[in-house]
């Protein structure tokens, strides 16, 4: 069996993460996702390319592509389960079943949006400075981190589990680090929404100025 740098990893890559496959798939979930990015995006204008890091079963892509029906999309997930599902969106060769931190993603062509939701947090906060390495390389124009936000970091338990969710100030963290990052937009969305709920997202819209 594979041995993986973190427990994290250790954790989504088992039962826990072919549990989690069942909970984002109904149609409700959908529709609030298209609401989310079609809010989110914009201020983008036209893309023809995005790489989610985390993508699940590709719930977020699956909306982007109704957004964008020319889109090419490609999916980094460390779960098997949920790769085979995604793998069925968007295809075999556009789907990465490997770790974010293993993914060598300077082998992969540049997409105009790299793109991260509800999966920082998940992310050992030793290991986060090369996760903001991976969205920015893999980035042509614009990076998009979809997080529950905290202006200083913070663990806390996450359905019964200690040590599997950090909040902090995401965004803030990768426009210290690359200076020809600007943000360009940023918003929340609140998981009592009537209509479109999500849960409790602050999301940051980056741009490459060079």
């Amino acid at each position: 069996m594979k041995k993986y740098k973190t427990e994290q990893e250790e954790f989504w890559v088992g039962d826990f993460g072919d549990k989690y496959i069942n909970r984002n798939r109904s149609d409700q979930y959908l529709a609030s996702n298209l609401n989310f990015f079609s809010q989110v995006l914009k201020r983008v204008g036209k893309i023809s390319s995005v790489i989610e890091f985390g993508a699940n079963i590709g719930m977020n892509l699956k909306a982007i592509k109704l957004l964008y029906p020319e889109i090419k999309a490609k999916g980094i997930e460390i779960n098997k389960e949920a790769s085979n599902e995604l793998s069925l969106l968007i295809g075999e060769q556009n789907t990465f079943n490997t770790s974010i931190f293993d993914c060598d993603v300077s082998a992969i062509e540049k997409s105009d949006l790299s793109l991260i939701k509800g999966v920082l947090i998940h992310i050992n906060p030793e290991m986060l400075s090369l996760v903001y390495d991976k969205l920015y390389e893999a980035s042509s124009k614009y990076i998009l981190i979809c997080e529950y936000y905290n202006p200083t970091p913070v663990m806390i338990n996450y359905r019964g589990h200690e040590n599997r969710l950090f909040k902090r100030d995401f965004a803030g963290d990768i426009l210290a680090v690359y200076k020809d990052l600007e943000l360009i937009d940023y918003g929340f969305f609140y998981k009592g929404d009537p209509a479109f709920p999500q849960d409790d997202i602050t999301w940051f819209l980056m741009k490459k100025q060079k």
